[in-house]
Protein backbone atom coordinates (compact mmCIF):
# COMPACT_ATOMS: atom_id res chain seq x y z
CA UNK A 1 0.00 0.00 0.00
CA UNK A 2 1.15 3.58 -0.68
CA UNK A 3 -0.03 7.17 1.24
CA UNK A 4 -2.84 8.15 -0.60
CA UNK A 5 -3.12 10.97 2.67
CA UNK A 6 -0.55 12.03 5.06
CA UNK A 7 -1.88 14.83 7.76
CA UNK A 8 0.94 15.83 9.41
CA UNK A 9 1.27 18.05 12.94
CA UNK A 10 -1.92 19.96 12.07
CA UNK A 11 -3.38 22.66 14.21
CA UNK A 12 -6.80 24.60 13.10
CA UNK A 13 -7.97 27.50 15.58
CA UNK A 14 -10.82 29.33 16.07
CA UNK A 15 -10.51 32.38 16.67
CA UNK A 16 -8.43 32.00 20.43
CA UNK A 17 -10.19 28.61 20.94
CA UNK A 18 -7.78 25.64 19.69
CA UNK A 19 -9.80 23.37 17.53
CA UNK A 20 -6.77 20.56 16.33
CA UNK A 21 -3.41 19.95 18.06
CA UNK A 22 -0.54 18.90 16.05
CA UNK A 23 -3.04 15.92 15.18
CA UNK A 24 -1.19 13.77 12.29
CA UNK A 25 -2.81 10.81 10.33
CA UNK A 26 -2.50 8.59 7.24
CA UNK A 27 -4.71 7.03 5.15
CA UNK A 28 -3.12 4.38 2.42
CA UNK A 29 -4.58 3.77 -0.89
CA UNK A 30 -7.27 1.53 -0.35
CA UNK A 31 -8.04 1.48 3.29
CA UNK A 32 -10.84 2.18 5.37
CA UNK A 33 -9.88 4.21 8.19
CA UNK A 34 -12.37 5.47 11.32
CA UNK A 35 -11.56 8.82 12.92
CA UNK A 36 -13.52 8.80 15.85
CA UNK A 37 -14.53 10.66 19.29
CA UNK A 38 -17.28 12.66 20.76
CA UNK A 39 -19.12 15.67 19.91
CA UNK A 40 -16.79 18.42 19.98
CA UNK A 41 -13.33 16.26 19.73
CA UNK A 42 -12.88 17.98 16.70
CA UNK A 43 -13.44 15.45 13.72
CA UNK A 44 -15.51 18.00 11.70
CA UNK A 45 -12.98 20.15 11.88
CA UNK A 46 -10.49 17.61 10.85
CA UNK A 47 -12.67 17.38 7.70
CA UNK A 48 -13.06 20.81 6.65
CA UNK A 49 -9.00 21.49 6.75
CA UNK A 50 -8.51 18.54 4.63
CA UNK A 51 -11.22 19.20 2.20
CA UNK A 52 -9.64 23.08 2.62
CA UNK A 53 -13.13 24.40 3.70
CA UNK A 54 -10.54 25.91 6.86
CA UNK A 55 -7.19 27.26 6.88
CA UNK A 56 -4.97 25.40 9.53
CA UNK A 57 -2.30 27.69 11.02
CA UNK A 58 0.03 25.04 10.93
CA UNK A 59 0.95 21.64 10.00
CA UNK A 60 1.33 19.67 6.06
CA UNK A 61 -1.79 17.96 3.77
CA UNK A 62 -0.07 15.97 1.48
CA UNK A 63 -2.96 14.08 -1.22
CA UNK A 64 -1.59 11.52 -3.99
CA UNK A 65 1.72 13.42 -3.67
CA UNK A 66 0.21 17.18 -3.70
CA UNK A 67 0.61 19.09 -1.03
CA UNK A 68 -2.74 20.56 -0.95
CA UNK A 69 -2.56 22.46 2.34
CA UNK A 70 -3.25 25.79 1.16
CA UNK A 71 -5.78 25.15 -2.33
CA UNK A 72 -8.75 26.13 -2.55
CA UNK A 73 -11.58 23.51 -1.45
CA UNK A 74 -12.41 23.28 -5.13
CA UNK A 75 -9.06 22.62 -6.34
CA UNK A 76 -8.99 19.68 -4.02
CA UNK A 77 -12.31 18.38 -5.09
CA UNK A 78 -10.96 18.14 -8.78
CA UNK A 79 -7.51 16.48 -7.59
CA UNK A 80 -10.11 13.66 -5.74
CA UNK A 81 -11.50 14.30 -2.61
CA UNK A 82 -14.80 14.29 -1.97
CA UNK A 83 -16.53 14.90 1.02
CA UNK A 84 -19.95 14.14 2.29
CA UNK A 85 -20.66 17.13 4.92
CA UNK A 86 -22.00 16.00 8.65
CA UNK A 87 -26.09 16.89 8.06
CA UNK A 88 -26.20 16.09 4.36
CA UNK A 89 -26.66 19.74 2.69
CA UNK A 90 -28.59 18.45 -0.02
CA UNK A 91 -30.59 21.11 -2.67
CA UNK A 92 -33.98 20.23 -1.09
CA UNK A 93 -35.94 22.10 -4.24
CA UNK A 94 -34.03 20.28 -6.60
CA UNK A 95 -35.01 16.62 -7.62
CA UNK A 96 -32.71 13.78 -7.03
CA UNK A 97 -31.71 13.10 -9.77
CA UNK A 98 -30.39 16.77 -10.19
CA UNK A 99 -28.92 16.90 -7.33
CA UNK A 100 -26.67 13.55 -8.67
CA UNK A 101 -25.60 15.97 -11.64
CA UNK A 102 -24.28 18.59 -9.35
CA UNK A 103 -22.11 15.89 -8.25
CA UNK A 104 -20.45 15.71 -11.41
CA UNK A 105 -20.16 19.64 -12.37
CA UNK A 106 -16.05 18.87 -11.27
CA UNK A 107 -13.95 18.61 -14.05
CA UNK A 108 -12.67 15.46 -13.53
CA UNK A 109 -16.50 14.03 -13.44
CA UNK A 110 -18.09 15.66 -16.64
CA UNK A 111 -16.84 12.71 -19.08
CA UNK A 112 -18.41 9.91 -16.79
CA UNK A 113 -21.70 11.41 -15.83
CA UNK A 114 -23.45 8.97 -17.63
CA UNK A 115 -21.52 5.79 -16.17
CA UNK A 116 -21.05 7.10 -12.53
CA UNK A 117 -25.05 7.86 -12.36
CA UNK A 118 -25.45 4.25 -13.32
CA UNK A 119 -22.99 2.98 -10.58
CA UNK A 120 -24.52 5.34 -8.14
CA UNK A 121 -28.08 3.81 -9.06
CA UNK A 122 -26.61 0.25 -8.65
CA UNK A 123 -25.12 1.08 -5.09
CA UNK A 124 -28.85 2.74 -3.96
CA UNK A 125 -31.74 1.17 -5.92
CA UNK A 126 -33.97 3.58 -4.29
CA UNK A 127 -32.54 6.63 -5.16
CA UNK A 128 -33.60 5.16 -9.16
CA UNK A 129 -36.75 4.72 -7.80
CA UNK A 130 -37.24 8.70 -6.67
CA UNK A 131 -35.10 9.97 -9.38
CA UNK A 132 -37.86 12.85 -9.83
CA UNK A 133 -38.60 13.22 -6.27
CA UNK A 134 -37.55 16.54 -4.83
CA UNK A 135 -34.77 16.05 -2.09
CA UNK A 136 -36.45 17.87 0.39
CA UNK A 137 -39.22 15.38 0.49
CA UNK A 138 -37.04 12.17 1.37
CA UNK A 139 -36.69 10.43 4.28
CA UNK A 140 -33.79 11.02 6.64
CA UNK A 141 -31.96 7.91 5.09
CA UNK A 142 -33.12 8.00 1.35
CA UNK A 143 -30.86 11.54 1.50
CA UNK A 144 -28.16 10.18 3.65
CA UNK A 145 -28.23 7.75 0.70
CA UNK A 146 -28.44 10.83 -1.77
CA UNK A 147 -25.74 12.57 -0.24
CA UNK A 148 -23.47 10.27 -0.75
CA UNK A 149 -24.32 9.60 -4.24
CA UNK A 150 -23.93 12.77 -4.74
CA UNK A 151 -20.45 12.94 -3.72
CA UNK A 152 -19.85 9.69 -6.33
CA UNK A 153 -20.68 11.93 -8.57
CA UNK A 154 -17.59 13.59 -8.42
CA UNK A 155 -15.53 10.08 -8.82
CA UNK A 156 -13.38 10.60 -5.79
CA UNK A 157 -10.23 8.59 -4.98
CA UNK A 158 -10.97 9.09 -1.24
CA UNK A 159 -13.99 10.21 0.11
CA UNK A 160 -14.61 11.46 3.57
CA UNK A 161 -17.65 10.81 5.07
CA UNK A 162 -18.79 13.06 8.44
CA UNK A 163 -21.01 11.30 10.79
CA UNK A 164 -23.45 9.00 7.87
CA UNK A 165 -25.24 7.48 10.63
CA UNK A 166 -26.43 10.87 12.84
CA UNK A 167 -29.78 10.54 13.44
CA UNK A 168 -31.01 7.27 11.34
CA UNK A 169 -32.89 4.74 12.42
CA UNK A 170 -30.57 1.50 13.64
CA UNK A 171 -31.74 -0.61 10.62
CA UNK A 172 -30.75 2.61 8.26
CA UNK A 173 -27.46 3.07 9.87
CA UNK A 174 -26.30 -0.60 9.22
CA UNK A 175 -27.62 -0.18 5.01
CA UNK A 176 -25.87 3.00 5.03
CA UNK A 177 -22.31 1.34 6.53
CA UNK A 178 -23.17 -1.89 4.26
CA UNK A 179 -23.04 0.76 1.33
CA UNK A 180 -19.89 2.47 2.84
CA UNK A 181 -18.05 -1.11 3.11
CA UNK A 182 -19.19 -2.26 -0.83
CA UNK A 183 -17.71 0.75 -1.69
CA UNK A 184 -14.22 -0.20 0.23
CA UNK A 185 -13.98 -3.66 -1.63
CA UNK A 186 -14.43 -2.18 -4.93
CA UNK A 187 -11.23 -0.60 -4.15
CA UNK A 188 -12.43 3.65 -2.89
CA UNK A 189 -10.34 4.91 -0.34
CA UNK A 190 -12.21 5.67 2.78
CA UNK A 191 -12.15 8.38 5.98
CA UNK A 192 -14.99 7.39 8.36
CA UNK A 193 -15.55 9.94 10.92
CA UNK A 194 -17.95 8.96 13.12
CA UNK A 195 -19.19 9.45 16.76
CA UNK A 196 -20.58 5.97 16.69
CA UNK A 197 -17.65 4.29 17.59
CA UNK A 198 -18.08 0.42 17.70
CA UNK A 199 -19.95 0.82 14.48
CA UNK A 200 -17.10 2.66 12.78
CA UNK A 201 -14.42 0.60 14.44
CA UNK A 202 -16.37 -2.69 13.54
CA UNK A 203 -15.77 -1.92 10.24
CA UNK A 204 -12.63 -0.10 9.37
CA UNK A 205 -9.10 -1.43 9.05
CA UNK A 206 -7.63 1.29 11.25
CA UNK A 207 -8.68 4.10 13.02
CA UNK A 208 -7.84 7.17 15.26
CA UNK A 209 -9.36 8.24 18.85
CA UNK A 210 -9.72 12.23 18.67
CA UNK A 211 -9.80 14.01 22.05
CA UNK A 212 -10.17 17.43 22.38
CA UNK A 213 -8.59 17.91 19.14
CA UNK A 214 -5.50 15.72 19.65
CA UNK A 215 -4.97 12.16 18.44
CA UNK A 216 -4.49 10.13 21.29
CA UNK A 217 -4.82 6.67 20.05
CA UNK A 218 -4.26 4.59 17.31
CA UNK A 219 -4.32 0.81 16.20
CA UNK A 220 -6.40 -1.78 14.11
CA UNK A 221 -10.09 -1.63 14.57
CA UNK A 222 -10.06 -4.72 16.94
CA UNK A 223 -7.10 -3.50 18.80
CA UNK A 224 -9.40 0.07 19.43
CA UNK A 225 -12.60 -2.34 19.98
CA UNK A 226 -10.70 -4.03 22.77
CA UNK A 227 -8.82 -1.72 24.36
CA UNK A 228 -10.03 -1.00 27.93
CA UNK A 229 -10.01 2.77 27.35
CA UNK A 230 -12.08 2.87 24.59
CA UNK A 231 -14.38 0.44 25.86
CA UNK A 232 -14.82 2.47 29.17
CA UNK A 233 -14.87 6.10 27.60
CA UNK A 234 -17.40 5.28 24.77
CA UNK A 235 -18.64 2.48 24.47
CA UNK A 236 -20.25 1.93 28.37
CA UNK A 237 -18.43 -0.84 28.93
Amino acid sequence: MSHLLQVSDLALHYGGAAALIGVSLQVEKGEMVALVGANGAGKSSFIRAVAGIERPITGRIVFAGHDITALESHEICDLGIGQVAEGRQLFPTLTVLENLHMGAMVQRARGRLKTSLAEVCGLFPRLAERRKQLAGTLSGGEQQMLAIGRCLMGCPELIMLDEPSLGLAPNLVQEVLQAIQALNRNGLTVLLVEQNVAAALKICQRGYVLESGRIVMTGSGNELLNDDRVRQAYLGL
